[in-house]
């Protein structure tokens, strides 16, 4: 247990500071560990691969994925369409069968039912010192009842075996972060203006000051709320677009008249685990340690 503090001997407080440490070193209570800068995405990062972008694109939702990456998201997307389809497909006609399997199998009982009834009507010579042989039998796969009897071995003909349930596969394509629908011809191509340092051969990448905002060139990143600009792609601070760019709606560099919807904030970076500014704690629920 954790000693008191060399000028607080006289305190019998078990206090919450040492209640934390003690829990901490034993395996009880709740960890907390609140998110580093290293666990957050980068705003300039794909949102599907978390790398640097090369060739980046916006949604309409603002969020930034690299051009290759979310192409081979949605091929591999309408390709898992096309199977389901194909299985689906594949699933009725069989149904369509069985059912019709099954309408002929009630006809030809019906068919046989009848023909029974047709040949107790016709009256026949009884001999009443002579047993007639009995024409009923007591198998239980005569009649047709083979294919209505369940068999253990095979789970198709178990009794608790159910029909797959036919639904057609939707043909629409969300996106993998906030789970709209997403079309190709929605991608918005961006344009970074990159910081132009003289005498830096750095590559772009390993710069922490890559990028900075077309109209101020303030330096942009995780913590300074961005915009893209939809007719031309450029990326500026939200401080610009509040004390420029809405007073007369026009883009600051081709002088173009914009509207509301052409104004696309960017989300900025977060985690697979975490969202962007919110709920940057992760938990982790133990035994409790009671004092």
């Amino acid at each position: 247990m954790t000693r008191h503090a060399r000028n607080c001997t006289a305190g019998a407080v078990y206090t919450y500071h040492e209640k934390k440490k003690d829990a901490q070193a034993s395996g009880y209570g709740t960890n907390s560990l609140r998110m580093g800068k290293d666990s957050v995405k980068n705003f300039d990062c794909c949102s599907l691969c978390l790398q640097p972008c090369r060739n980046p694109v916006i949604t309409k939702d603002g969020h930034l994925f690299d051009k290759e990456v979310i192409l081979e998201y949605i091929i591999a997307k309408k390709n898992e369409y096309s199977r389901n389809l194909k299985d689906y497909e594949k699933l009725k006609k069989k149904e369509a069968n069985d059912e019709a399997a099954k309408k002929a199998t009630e006809y030809e009982k019906k068919v046989t039912q009848f023909i029974k009834n047709e040949t107790n009507i016709a009256s026949t010579k009884i001999d009443g010192f002579k047993s007639e042989p009995s024409t009923s039998s007591i198998s239980n796969m005569a009649n047709g009842k083979d294919k209505e009897l369940p068999s253990f071995w095979v789970p198709g003909q178990s009794s608790q075996a159910k029909k797959p349930i036919l639904e057609k596969p939707d043909p629409t394509i969300y996106c993998p972060v906030s789970g709209r629908p997403l079309k190709v011809k929605d991608l918005i191509d961006v344009k970074f203006t990159p910081v132009n340092a003289e005498g830096d051969k750095k590559s772009i990448h390993t710069k922490e000051n890559r990028y900075m905002c077309a109209v101020t060139h303030d330096i942009l990143s995780n913590s300074v709320p961005c915009a893209v600009l939809r007719p031309t792609g450029d990326v500026v601070t939200l401080e610009c677009v509040e004390k420029l760019i809405k007073r007369d709606m026009l883009h600051p560099v081709t002088g173009q008249k914009l509207k509301e919807k052409d104004i696309i904030v960017m989300q900025r970076g977060g985690t697979g685990y975490a969202l962007t500014n919110e709920k940057l704690e992760a938990k982790s629920a133990r035994p409790v340690l009671q004092a």
